[in-house]
């Protein structure tokens, strides 16, 4: 298969003809409009270096919220009362937070001043939300990503203390569930993602639920 270049136009080839390891197209903008459109078609965009590389993997990595799964220890945390929960509190602390995160295995971040600003943007225009855990007034935690229908497509997450990145996306998937969200994507696996109930699904499945949902 082929790797598409786009160009200023707007738009993507048919996500079917996505190479082997989910790579689709490369170049193109990180406008507004580019964002919408990819995650309407369930495409995402990652970084090499200054190029914007778009991709749509199969098998897809998603989390039904009806499937999240809470450890006993998580259980004890969230009745402790540890972290305080809020969203779209702090969205652009949340994003540049995700970006700062040093990752092991990682040189750097994909989340780049570009399309850091986009996201803003996008959290302006309603599309986009964040999820934060707090400790003592300070943001320990959270994640960020694009909510359309009843999709929410989840981009990043940080944490700066034990445990609170994964209460916030608890919290927040649950808040998502009594919103009649059927689907969270996860893009790729994780094995954190998987402990609290993400699993694989056929890209063709994920697609027909993304017409059906979106």
């Amino acid at each position: 298969m082929p790797v598409y270049a786009l160009d200023k136009s707007l738009w993507f080839p048919p996500v079917d003809e996505a190479m082997e390891d989910g790579l689709l197209a490369m170049g193109g903008d990180i406008s507004v409009d580019r964002l919408l459109l990819a995650y309407k078609r369930g495409i995402f965009p990652w970084y090499d270096g200054d190029t914007p590389l778009w991709w749509c993997p199969d098998p897809r990595f998603v989390l039904y919220p009806e499937e999240l799964k809470i450890s006993k220890s998580m259980e004890a945390v969230i009745k402790k009362g540890t972290f305080d929960f809020t969203t779209n509190n702090s969205f652009a602390e949340v994003i540049r937070s995700c970006k700062d995160l040093q990752r092991k295995g990682q040189d750097g971040t994909w989340i780049t001043d570009e399309l850091e600003a986009a996201f803003i943007e996008l959290h302006k225009l309603g599309f986009a939300h964040s999820a934060e855990a707090w400790l003592d007034g300070e943001l320990v935690g959270g994640l960020y990503g694009i909510r359309m229908g009843k999709l929410f497509f989840g981009e990043s997450m940080f944490s700066k203390h034990s445990n609170a990145s994964k209460f916030a996306f608890i919290q927040y998937v649950q808040k998502l569930k009594k919103e009649n969200v059927f689907l969270v994507d996860c893009q790729v696996y994780t094995a954190h993602l998987e402990s609290l109930g993400a699993r694989m699904i056929p890209r063709e499945d994920f697609t027909a639920i993304l017409k059906k949902y979106i």
